[in-house]
């Protein structure tokens, strides 16, 4: 079983042509330097079950790298990780998280994809500096309350979880520019999406989504609006006030509108397949009749 560790301390640099007199660092001894200096901290080894203990002395870690292992858990310790601003958990098998996270008052990155969460603690509420955070492919199905007060959220991902309806709590992170919830179970998107004024990127592809409310054509800052793979019949007619939408988009990396794959009704079908200015001229048309 191979082990790989990497350290980098962001003070104390050695100055150019001078000779080190320093030993060569290691994990296995670690000085109270090591401890207590700023550093960013990757931590590989393959298959590994538990979190190495010396880690929660490290007082002024700031990013921290504990991806693609075989943990099951994070023990409360993580509290005394004070200074941290990036945590990456990604690729485990975590099924829990302790209320303790709560008390990184500093993180700012947050990532715990692809493990096995059905729920998140709502003391993550309590990470006001939080700006992104990454919960896709897992099993959750909402979002407590309190993380409304994530006020300095800026990207959500809650993609492949079995969420049907949109948390509350996402229509109050009113900084937000990027959001995406693709494959899903998702059947509809509330009125309240228009208090998402910042948005530049929705993603709510692969979901069960059969209408589009007009408070979406509101987010007049959408740079990309993917509703692919839905349930979708007709558009509503205020779809052109998305003046920041520059094509129809078809690969999925593209910006601009993504209807493709829905079972939109004639002659949309075709007006979609024209482009984007002949779909909103006809959108544009249909409204004046109305």
């Amino acid at each position: 079983m191979g082990a790989h560790y990497s350290h980098q301390h962001s003070k104390n640099k050695q100055a150019k042509g001078q000779k080190s007199t320093e030993k060569p660092s290691s994990f296995k001894i670690l000085s109270e330097s090591d401890l207590l200096s700023p550093v960013i901290y990757n931590y590989v080894l393959k298959n590994a079950e538990e979190i190495p203990s010396f880690i929660w002395h490290m007082k002024s870690v700031e990013k921290l790298n504990l991806s693609n292992n075989r943990l099951s858990k994070v023990p409360p310790a993580v509290a005394k990780l004070e200074q941290i601003v990036v945590l990456n958990l990604s690729g485990n098998r975590i099924v829990h998280l302790p209320k303790e996270i709560g008390l990184l008052r500093n993180l700012k990155v947050l990532f715990v994809n692809m493990n096995y969460l059905c729920e998140m603690p709502e003391e993550v509420g309590l990470c006001r500096k939080l700006e992104v955070l990454s919960l896709s492919h897992n099993c959750i199905s909402g979002l407590p309350s309190s993380y409304s007060d994530l006020s300095k959220l800026r990207k959500l991902n809650l993609s492949n979880n079995w969420i049907v309806n949109i948390p509350a709590c996402v229509f109050q992170m009113k900084i937000l520019d990027f959001l995406h919830l693709g494959s899903n179970k998702i059947e509809n998107i509330a009125e309240s999406i228009r208090y998402l004024e910042s948005l530049k990127i929705l993603i709510i592809d692969n979901n069960n989504i059969s209408v589009l409310p007009r408070a979406l054509c509101l987010l007049t800052t959408l740079e990309l609006l993917n509703v692919d793979y839905n349930k979708i019949q007709s558009l509503p007619n205020d779809l052109h006030l998305l003046i920041n939408l520059q094509r129809i988009a078809w690969n999925p990396l593209d910006k601009g509108l993504h209807v493709l794959n829905n079972p939109l009704v004639k002659p949309l079908s075709e007006y979609v397949q024209g482009g984007l200015d002949m779909l909103f001229s006809y959108l544009k048309d249909i409204q004046k009749l109305s």
